[in-house]
């Protein structure tokens, strides 16, 4: 993944969770192909209430990496998403270090 690709997913927050998501763990894969980017990410909970916005806020912050044209996030949740995902820098923002 490019450095650029992932600044720019560092930029986008769980709106619940002070911390980034590329840090929660919520980001299981990112496949860029030309001018395209293929992301697979998930949710911290299946019923999160602001699914739709944070997809929006995951697209809009990936396609404003220059030579970015389209970008598809595709929702997944397998393997669910627990705490042992997330980075060490994420555990010490929220206290669990």
């Amino acid at each position: 993944m490019r450095d650029e690709i992932k600044q720019a997913l560092k930029k986008v927050y769980d709106p619940e969770i002070p911390v980034d998501i590329y840090e929660l763990g919520l980001i299981y894969g990112v496949k860029e192909n030309g001018k395209h980017v293929d992301i697979n990410m998930t949710l911290t909970s299946p019923g999160c209430p602001v699914a739709g916005m944070l997809l929006q806020s995951v697209e809009m912050a990936v396609k404003s990496v220059p030579g970015i044209e389209s970008v598809y996030v595709n929702l997944v949740f397998h393997p669910t998403w627990n705490m042992d995902r997330m980075s060490e820098e994420a555990k010490l923002e929220l206290g669990m270090l």
